[in-house]
């Protein structure tokens, strides 16, 4: 006889999210080194990134770089809408948080007071994901445009030519390098979350009582 309990548990992080997700580390720091790398070819800005802190060796190299991480990214981000989608990952995990909620769990967040639980996720952190998610999105279609202004010149045009292009694929990437400090902070000071990503670790089973 199974045991009902038993039953009911899931994992914080099933195995195809586990993948995907360092699949994402792995594509996304290629593309931030390797972009870096392009970036000192023509900078925008009065600074460069140090060598040691790019990919590629030069801009060609760079490029190579960049490119082969950014299809991975394009192929593992659409393995991941479809699985989203088709478990109820989206909808259970991932649902876009009202504003009374956010400003709720934003307000613990500043006090220190925000708790966490394994395999759920809360206001801030639906809308952190959700944002960086988005911001990816803009980031592959800028970097498009910036690669083939000729053939994708609408989507060049989308984006208010090609030199606004360039500078809203610079503010993606930054944006997607907070978003990588503050996650990397979080896992610090909740190093757990870091092992449920590695093995499976059952959801907190207070999930259930609370959602």
């Amino acid at each position: 006889m199974k045991n009902p309990a038993r039953t009911r548990v899931r994992a914080a992080h099933p195995l195809p999210i586990r993948i995907m997700h360092w699949i994402n580390v792995y594509a996304v720091s290629c593309m931030l080194f390797s972009g870096w790398e392009i970036y000192n070819a023509s900078p925008d800005l009065p600074f460069t990134f140090p060598q040691w802190a790019t990919l590629g060796g030069w801009l060609g190299g760079a490029l190579a770089w960049h490119l082969s991480a950014m299809w991975l990214l394009v192929f593992n981000g659409a393995a991941y809408l479809l699985y989203g989608i088709y478990t109820g990952h989206f909808r259970r995990d991932l649902a876009v948080p009202s504003p009374r909620a956010i400003l709720r769990d934003m307000g613990a967040a500043l006090r220190f007071r925000l708790g966490h639980r394994i395999g759920h996720y809360n206001a801030v952190q639906r809308l952190f994901y959700v944002g960086v998610i988005c911001i990816l999105v803009v980031e592959v279609l800028t970097g498009l445009s910036i690669w083939k202004p000729v053939q994708l010149d609408a989507l060049v045009s989308l984006f208010g030519g090609f030199p606004l292009a360039r500078n809203i694929h610079l503010a993606m990437m930054l944006l997607i390098v907070g978003f990588i400090v503050v996650h990397l902070v979080l896992v610090a000071i909740v190093p757990k979350t870091l092992v449920s990503m590695f093995k499976t670790v059952p959801v907190d089973r207070q999930e259930a009582a609370n959602d």
